[in-house]
């Protein structure tokens, strides 16, 4: 319920150019992931993938949830 009001929220504030359409579904189970995919970005800051795609997306939740986030 609080992800579906978060989302309606983001899409009536217009957060996004476009409308978030993720599909909220109950949790149903958990695999654990291997060993070498645990802490993944922290171990692997160097490759290409992670400073392209995934350090952008830290930096701007960084930024955007900075109140939130424990120093």
């Amino acid at each position: 319920q609080l992800a579906e009001k978060y989302k309606t929220k983001l899409n009536d504030e217009k957060v996004y150019d476009a409308p978030v359409v993720t599909e909220i579904a109950p949790f149903t189970v958990f695999y654990k992931a291997e060993d070498y995919h645990s802490n993944y970005y922290n171990q692997n800051r160097e490759e290409s993938y992670c400073r392209f795609v995934i350090k952008p997306k830290v930096e701007k939740f960084q930024k955007v949830f900075r109140n939130k986030l424990k120093h």
